[in-house]
C-alpha cells in the first residue's frame, strides 16, 4: 500500500510531462485528481483485491473525494506546480513496481484526458457514488462489486 500523496505526485509528474509534449493537455486540477484517485483505488481493489492507498473515499456533492488530499490542495485549482526531486522519486518508485505501474498507467491512459467535469458526471452516473449518503465513506465492497464488471468489460 502506498501513501496517497505519492500517488498524487505520480499524477502530477505524469501530467507535467503531458503539458510539455501535448498542446491539448490541461493542467491536473484538484477535482480531476480526486476522480483519478477514485478510479485508481477501484482498479486496485478489482485487480489486486487490496487498496492502493489507505485513505477512505468519501461521497461529496461533486463526486468521490479523498479528504486529506482535498485539505492539502484546498483553494488550488491546478495542482501540478513545480515538480521537485521528491515528486520525481515518488513517480519512479511507483513506476518500478509492475503492479502499481500497470494500474496507474491504465487508469491515466483511460481517464487522464477527460475533463474534471466529465469525470464528475461519470462518477455521478455510477452506483457506488449514487448509493452512498453524501459525506459518507464509499465502501470498498460497493466499489469493487461495481467496477469488477466495468474493468472486466474494458479488458475483453
Amino acid at each position: 500500500m502506498y501513501d496517497v500523496f505519492k500517488i498524487v505526485n505520480w499524477l502530477r509528474v505524469r501530467n507535467n510531462a503531458d503539458l510539455r509534449t501535448d498542446l491539448n493537455a490541461e493542467e491536473l486540477t484538484q477535482m480531476k485528481a480526486m476522480k483519478l484517485l477514485y478510479y485508481i483505488q477501484a482498479a486496485s481493489l478489482v485487480v489486486t483485491n487490496k487498496r492502493m492507498f489507505d485513505n477512505d473515499i468519501v461521497a461529496w456533492k461533486y463526486g468521490p473525494v479523498v479528504e486529506e488530499v482535498h485539505h492539502k490542495y484546498a483553494g488550488c485549482r491546478g495542482i501540478v506546480g513545480q515538480i521537485s526531486k521528491q515528486d520525481v522519486e515518488d513517480y519512479k518508485e511507483l513506476e518500478n513496481n509492475d503492479e502499481a505501474a500497470a494500474i496507474l498507467n491504465s487508469i491515466y491512459d483511460t481517464y487522464g484526458h477527460s475533463s474534471a467535469y466529465d469525470l464528475m458526471r461519470q462518477t455521478h452516473s455510477e452506483r457506488p457514488w449514487q448509493e452512498t449518503t453524501r459525506n459518507q465513506v464509499i465502501s470498498d465492497k460497493k466499489i469493487k462489486d461495481f467496477y469488477k464488471n466495468v474493468f472486466q468489460v474494458a479488458n475483453n
